[in-house]
């Protein structure tokens, strides 16, 4: 179990992930995404310093993927995440863990900073079990192309972290 960094190898499988309909439904973009798209999304954060793109792996299969997105060269991030749709259960958990590992030994940050869909019970329940604190709610942030969410943002400091949850 490890995270390693996403490569042009991974492109189709990442966009196979990501257009899942059990995955598109929670984020912001819920189109489906070309190729031609998630290679310019691609080629665009594989250039930027401050954007860290990543595979979470379980005995050399890729099962997820992170982002971590530094504010500005700081220590702090913003992170998305989606574990693969076929992945084992209990494969999220392990992801989460690994990419929080990762983000505050490897990248060395104070915060990692989260946002749900209010609809989203499992990404809430997800970052509330991995110690994110609730810091505040976005009212009707979000237009899905029929109606206004709220989002939840949550933040986890790394004096916060406890990696053996």
């Amino acid at each position: 179990m490890g995270i390693r960094l996403m490569s042009t190898d991974d492109l189709h499988r990442v966009l196979t992930w990501r257009n899942h309909p059990n995955v598109r439904h929670y984020m912001y973009t819920q189109h489906e995404i070309t190729m031609e798209e998630h290679q310019r999304w691609f080629d665009r954060a594989a250039q930027d310093k401050d954007k860290h793109l990543l595979i979470y792996e379980a005995d050399a299969t890729p099962l997820g993927f992170i982002q971590f997105s530094q504010l500005s060269g700081s220590a702090v991030a913003e992170w998305g995440f989606y574990a693969a749709p076929e992945a084992p259960k209990g494969s999220g958990r392990h992801l989460g863990l690994g990419a929080l590992n990762y983000a505050f030994s490897q990248l060395d940050l104070h915060k990692v900073c989260g946002q749900a869909l209010v609809f989203n019970e499992r990404s809430i329940s997800f970052h509330r079990t991995l110690g994110f604190h609730q810091e505040g709610l976005l009212r009707e942030q979000h237009f899905d192309g029929q109606q206004y969410h709220d989002v939840l943002c949550f933040g986890l400091l790394r004096s916060e972290w406890h990696p053996d949850i």
